[in-house]
């Protein structure tokens, strides 16, 4: 990978809308350095006949219960501790504008 310039960081924070100082800028331009040096050590990884893989695990865990209806409890009670109710729903205070 190559190294990242201070006005390609620049540029890029300002695309997704950042606003860097000149001090997160030199760090963010170090961190970017240190991770393309651990990236650099992996790339050297001689994985030569090594499977490729999905899933870390051999055992497959995707085992999910059935959905079974259990305790139901009835609107009544739902909003029996409902602070403010209307037409039989939970009524909260609007927070969009």
């Amino acid at each position: 990978m190559k190294e990242m310039s201070k006005a390609q960081l620049q540029e890029l924070a300002k695309q997704i809308r950042f606003t860097l100082n000149e001090e997160e800028l030199e760090q963010l331009e170090k961190d970017f350095d240190v991770l393309l040096q651990q990236i650099a050590l992996l790339e050297k990884i001689d994985t030569t006949g090594i499977e490729e893989m999905v899933y870390p695990f051999e055992q497959e865990t995707t085992f999910l219960r059935e959905d079974e209806v259990q305790h139901v409890i009835t609107r009544e009670e739902a909003l029996q501790n409902v602070s403010s109710k209307m037409a039989g729903h939970v009524h909260v205070p609007k927070v969009v504008k």
